[in-house]
């Protein structure tokens, strides 16, 4: 006849214990950053509107227009075509 061994669960229990008691204090020592979200504003176009235009009223007086132009095309995805009446733009401030 064999014996049956009762398998006791203390061990486990104890090491994830002592898992834990080391682990959560460097976790909780940790800083996390999460970057910002962009700030952006949001313009429809008009009836003679420009991205050169556009780009020039949401440029701060010391800025570049260029580098704003490049910056909304690139978060709109603009390419080479033609901006339309009625269209909404994305600005990046």
């Amino acid at each position: 006849m064999s014996k049956h061994r009762r398998v006791s669960l203390m061990p486990a229990i104890a090491l994830a214990a002592l898992s834990l008691s080391v682990t959560l204090p460097a976790l909780s020592s940790m800083r996390l950053y999460a970057a910002s979200a962009p700030r952006s504003a949001f313009v429809t176009v008009h009836n003679g509107d420009t991205l050169w235009s556009i780009a020039a009223a949401h440029t701060s007086g010391d800025g570049d227009i260029e580098s704003t132009v490049d910056r909304i095309s690139e978060v709109n995805h603009l390419g080479s075509t033609p901006l339309q009446p009625g269209q909404h733009l994305r600005i990046p401030l």
